[in-house]
């Protein structure tokens, strides 16, 4: 198919929305990544390919803020890879869709590579304060260390649902509908392109600190919330 014929087949191939999917995720990265995903499959790529690249994007920008000292520039730059390796992340599933599916293996390598980037990138964030920022205490790199155990926790729990869910014939959240606007805004704080745009502050240690906690702060309140509701949903389950 010609990179126009694939992207109108994406069209009718896309996975349906969470009823709270983060508004940046369901309005930005999802149509660029679908932009991606019609060339990457015009140019004969295929899905683990697709993950690969975005990892190699994302993990660049990781490195980046470990070895590096904070600039202006290197804010940016970060941003612009993660945000890059965020789109292309979501394109080896639409990937996979125009060749008919994805394969075990696949969706295997995709979430290793995110709950790798989702510890990675907070222990990156605290090594380049360690280093790097004029630190009021040591205290503070509580926090991006904190964040990759609530990164890691919720996206461990959300794995978790749909492998529990799925066990007992109930529809993934993605696949349940019922996509709420409200929700997606309000939860905004937790989406993790916003986490990526923030990094374009990297460059100014205190404004940073004060956003990157903000946003340690939201995840939190998510995880907590999310925790009680997923236990009781499970516990309905039985």
């Amino acid at each position: 198919m010609t990179f126009a014929d694939s992207y109108r087949s994406l069209a009718a191939a896309q996975k349906g929305r969470a009823r709270g999917a983060p508004a940046y995720s369901v309005f930005v990265n999802r149509p660029v990544g679908r932009v991606i995903a019609a060339g990457a499959f015009t140019v004969g790529l295929v899905p683990n390919q697709v993950s690969l690249i975005s990892a190699a994007f994302t993990f660049t920008g990781i490195v980046l803020l470990a070895t590096v000292p904070p600039s202006i520039v290197l804010g940016v730059v970060v941003w612009l890879l993660l945000a890059i390796g965020y789109a292309w992340d979501s394109a080896d599933g639409q990937v996979a869709r125009l060749r008919g599916g994805g394969s075990l293996a696949g969706e295997w390598l995709d979430h290793v590579l995110d709950s790798t980037k989702l510890v990675a990138l907070p222990i990156a964030v605290a090594i380049g304060w360690y280093r790097f920022f004029p630190l009021p205490s040591e205290l503070w790199l509580l926090v991006p260390l904190g964040f990759a155990v609530i990164s890691t926790v919720t996206f461990f729990g959300m794995i978790l649902n749909d492998l529990l869910r799925g066990k007992r014939g109930v529809p993934q959240a993605a696949q349940a509908g019922g996509f709420s606007l409200g929700r997606s805004l309000l939860g905004l704080p937790t989406d993790y392109g916003v986490l990526c745009l923030a990094f374009v502050l990297w460059g100014w240690p205190p404004a940073f600190m004060l956003v990157y906690s903000l946003l340690a702060l939201a995840a939190l309140l998510y995880l907590g919330a999310g925790l009680a509701i997923w236990f009781r949903k499970m516990s309905a389950l039985g």
